[in-house]
């Protein structure tokens, strides 16, 4: 099935303008969510708000939005003030410079969309992405939507452009507040981890591989339920923590353990995704009991 572009616009750089479309890179609609419901009866439950002072029900016409400046202080703003503070949305990607796509740490990284050349835009459009290719660069630029301002960046993947949200400096905390203690490395034991890198490497990233198999755990009880099966429950034992380990027996063990999991992988075939949870055309029916 084709992408729907979610909206149209323009890749500014100097006097050069691209149309394009945009495109969501990512599938978040497709998350298992569950509601909440009544115990009793089974129906769903609706959220209601109570003021703390009264305890009374406070409906949506009589709310209004505030920031506490200071403890159990607040200044209130009304959504007309609200919209005047929110950044005007704009219908271009003003690229301000372009980096080493390297020089952007994947920590930066937010949401991904996809943009491709709109009518009359494929040359410029596949210009852009081959000279971004050649010189190994990516554009960074500003984005204004739903009432925000963005840091974007435009990097190529394959014949397609990416645009990747960033994160600003300050909503990034620096790793050096992560408090790590510099380990005394034995030589003997980095060649056992470097052997150990080396046996399990790859050319190249390969996502297909990697299933989501919390997922398909979720949709099979899910199509159980549905069924009227019942579920059971067993206990998980609880992992014990703190345990000193002998370093180099851990590499070692954790290289033959690589090495027959290989084996074992290439005598088995690809694995089966799990199957989508199917709708219900009748009411479930209660599992027979014996």
């Amino acid at each position: 099935m084709a992408a729907r572009s979610i909206g149209s616009l323009t890749i500014s750089f100097g006097l050069v303008a691209i149309p394009v479309k945009l495109y969501t890179a990512t599938q978040s609609a497709n998350a298992i969510s569950f509601n909440l419901l009544h115990k009793g009866c089974g129906s769903r439950l609706r959220q209601q708000y109570v003021c703390i002072k009264d305890g009374s029900i406070v409906e949506r016409d009589a709310m209004v939005k505030g920031y506490e400046f200071a403890k159990d202080q607040y200044v209130s703003f009304t959504p007309e003030e609200i919209k005047a503070l929110e950044e005007a949305g704009t219908h271009a990607v003003e690229i301000s410079e372009f980096v080493p796509i390297e020089s952007i740490d994947p920590v930066y990284f937010d949401k991904t969309y996809y943009l491709a050349p709109d009518k009359g835009a494929a040359k410029p459009y596949g210009l852009l992405t081959e000279a971004l290719k050649e010189t190994k660069r990516c554009a960074v630029g500003r984005w204004a939507a739903r009432g925000k301002a963005y840091i974007v960046m435009l990097r190529p993947i394959g014949d397609v452009l990416a645009m990747q949200q960033l994160h600003f400096a300050a909503d990034v905390r620096a790793a050096s507040e992560v408090e790590v203690a510099k380990p005394d490395v034995k030589a003997a034991e980095l060649k056992l981890a470097r052997q150990l890198i080396e046996q399990q490497s790859a050319d190249t990233f390969d996502p297909g591989a990697y299933t989501d198999e919390l997922r398909g755990r979720i949709e099979a009880a899910i199509q159980r339920k549905v069924e009227g099966q019942e579920i059971s429950v067993s206990e998980i034992a609880p992992e014990s923590g703190g345990k000193v380990i002998d370093l180099m027996e851990a590499l070692r063990a954790s290289l033959e353990k690589t090495e027959a999991a290989k084996v074992s992988a290439s005598k088995m075939g690809p694995r089966k995704a799990p199957k989508r949870i199917e709708q219900a055309a009748k009411p479930a029916r209660k599992a027979s009991r014996r």
